[in-house]
C-alpha cells in the first residue's frame, strides 16, 4: 500500500492553499448551485456564469422563486441547461420549505435535494461544514488508481470513496481532494501524465510512475 501520508505531505508543499476551484463565497447554497453546473462544463466556465445568475438570483429565495427558463437563459452555456436549471430551482425551493432557507449539513438530506449527488454532497459537506468527504471526480478516481491504492481499472466513484475514505485522515480529506485537481491538470494528466518531472515520481512514491517514468 502506497504512503498516504508521504504523498500528502509532498502534494501539500505543492499546493499549500489548495481550495475549491469553485467561486462561492463560502455561502453554501452558492457552492451547491456551482458544483450542479459543474457536471460537464469547466469550472472556469461555471465561475464565469454564476456572476450574472447569482446577480439575478442572489440567495436561495430568490432562486426558490424564479421561473425555470429565465435559470436556463442564463445557464445556457454550462450545457445541460433544462436539467440544471429544474436542479437549481427545485433544490432550491426544497431548503427554503423543508430547512427554512439553509443548507443541511447531512449527507442523508443533501441526496435528498433534487440533483444532488456523493460528489455535491462531500464538496458541501468539506468545504462547508467542515465534515469528511471524499469528492471522488475524474481527476480523484484516476491519480489514486496510479498512485496505487486501487487497480487503474476501477472507475466506480463509490467504491473509490470508500476505499479513500478508509485511509484519509476525515480532517484532510476535502483539502486531498482539492489537490488531486491541481495535481491532475498540471502534472498527472489524463493522456499525458509528465511522470519525468513528477514530484511523487521523483520519490518513487507511484506505482505507474514507477512503471512508466522512465518510458
Amino acid at each position: 500500500m502506497p504512503d498516504i501520508a508521504r504523498i500528502h505531505a509532498i502534494l501539500k508543499q505543492h499546493y499549500p492553499d489548495a481550495v475549491c476551484s469553485l467561486d462561492y463565497g463560502g455561502d453554501p447554497w452558492r457552492l451547491l448551485i456551482a458544483a450542479r453546473l459543474s457536471a460537464q462544463c469547466t469550472d472556469e466556465r461555471v465561475n464565469i456564469v454564476c456572476v450574472p445568475l447569482f446577480e439575478a438570483f442572489p440567495d436561495v429565495y430568490a432562486m426558490a422563486e424564479a421561473g425555470i427558463p429565465a435559470v436556463e437563459e442564463i445557464i445556457r452555456p454550462c450545457g445541460l441547461f433544462h436539467t440544471k436549471a429544474e436542479s437549481c430551482v427545485m433544490m432550491s425551493r426544497q431548503i427554503v420549505e423543508r430547512h427554512g432557507g439553509q443548507v443541511p449539513d447531512t449527507m442523508e438530506e443533501l441526496l435528498a435535494l433534487p440533483g444532488v449527488g456523493r460528489k455535491i454532497a462531500n464538496l458541501v459537506l468539506g468545504d462547508c461544514f467542515g465534515k469528511p468527504g471524499i469528492v471522488a471526480d475524474t481527476h480523484c478516481i484516476r491519480l489514486n488508481g496510479r498512485f496505487g491504492f486501487y487497480d487503474m481499472t476501477l472507475k466506480d466513484p463509490a467504491k473509490v470513496e470508500k476505499i479513500l475514505s478508509g485511509i484519509v485522515p476525515g480532517e484532510e480529506q476535502a483539502a486531498y481532494c482539492h489537490r488531486m485537481v491541481l495535481f491532475g491538470r498540471e502534472f498527472c494528466t489524463a493522456h499525458g501524465p509528465r511522470c519525468g518531472e513528477c514530484p511523487l515520481g521523483r520519490e518513487e512514491l507511484c506505482t505507474y510512475g514507477r512503471e512508466h517514468g522512465k518510458e
